[in-house]
């Protein structure tokens, strides 16, 4: 059995948190403001709505992507590999959590391979961007990648979160310059995204003169981290500090206008609190290439239908974990495939063509 690591505790206490607490942003996503055109005449046939779509090299049945989520511990690599088995069945691709537990003690790789479930995926390797800082570098990304035979790198940005956590690595300076040597030297596609507070101007234009490849704003209206933390804090200063911080952050809709206006030609991914395929397809009307589920496919992977002891009511069910997590990903391509139709739009460049109205 693995040593437990501070590292490897922490992300079992997240993983814990994030599926029995209420740790959502007070703010909304901002995709509530927006609505589409219904088209009477559409002039398509559903059946040929396609929402195929090619990425880093690799064919996707839709433009979905499991949003990293967890790893660095028995039951995540559970989860991943259910995950992953379903990514694999759907068609979908998927990120891993933070690998950073894995680079420095490596029998913590075997919680984030999943290749063996899911050889054609479009996966994603994760570590932080801060870590740059604090002696890793473009070895240590290359390793991430090689740990899980990934397609590209998602370099994380979190400093609200490193704010509140005890001990969080808070040094920041400097660290675009890093990511362009990474970005530069990394033999794969590096995607940086925050962790739930969304992106603004400056900083969408500061990584696309460093020459990521993509941005996923991962803005607020979904998972707090901030709320995460509080639910860790272990004295009453640090919980009254994480609760401050409730409804920070740049929403998701906004994070997506501020990508596009900054850096027009950057590939887009959207995530933080996207809830259903409507979400995804506004998402892409506004400017995204995919659109990033986490929470409600963390809850499926975990079955927390055998779990009667959580705040989630339970609901049975006869299927397994991997069986319902494809249903959800079926369902939320046949949303998209059906706003599609409904907005006249037969392919997702006609859909990224679509103009939103908003409310």
């Amino acid at each position: 059995m693995p040593k437990v690591t501070p590292i490897s505790r922490r992300k079992a206490d997240h993983l814990r948190i994030n599926l029995e607490e209420n740790v959502r942003s007070g703010l909304t996503t901002g995709l509530e403001r927006y609505r589409f055109v219904h088209q009477a005449l559409p002039e398509l046939d559903l059946k040929r709505v396609n929402t195929i779509l090619s990425l880093f090299g690799k064919t996707l049945s839709a433009p979905i992507l499991i949003s990293s989520m967890t790893g660095g511990t028995a039951e995540a690599a559970n989860l991943n590999l259910r995950l992953a088995e379903a990514a694999q069945a759907t068609g979908v691709a998927m990120g891993v959590g933070s690998q950073r537990a894995a680079i420095e003690n490596p029998e913590l790789a075997k919680t984030f391979q999943v290749r063996k479930v899911a050889p054609d995926i479009l996966l994603f390797a994760n570590l932080g961007a801060v870590q740059l800082n604090n002696g890793m570098d473009v070895k240590d990304c290359q390793a991430a990648v090689e740990m899980i035979q990934a397609d590209a790198l998602i370099l994380h940005l979190n400093p609200l979160q490193e704010a509140l956590q005890a001990g969080g690595n808070t040094n920041f300076m400097g660290l675009i310059k890093k990511i362009e040597v990474v970005s530069k030297q990394l033999e794969v596609p590096i995607v940086v995204k925050e962790v739930g507070w969304g992106i603004s101007e400056k900083a969408a234009r500061m990584l696309a003169e460093a020459g990521v490849a993509a941005i996923d704003v991962a803005g607020a209206g979904g998972t707090s981290w901030s709320q995460v933390e509080l639910h860790r804090a272990e004295d009453k200063f640090t919980r009254q500090l994480a609760t401050t911080f409730v409804d920070w952050g740049i929403p998701t809709a906004e994070s997506i206008i501020n990508v596009k206006r900054a850096a027009p030609g950057m590939t887009i991914f959207a995530s933080g609190g996207l809830k259903d395929g409507l979400d995804i397809a506004k998402c892409i009307a506004m400017g995204a290439t995919l659109g990033g589920l986490a929470g409600q496919f963390l809850k499926a992977a975990a079955d927390i239908s055998s779990r009667p002891q959580m705040s989630i009511r339970p609901v049975r069910s006869v299927k397994s974990p991997v069986e319902n997590i494809i249903e959800m990903i079926r369902l939320a391509q046949k949303q998209i495939q059906v706003t599609m139709f409904a907005a006249g739009a037969g392919t997702l460049d006609a859909l990224k063509a679509v103009k939103l109205i908003e409310c």
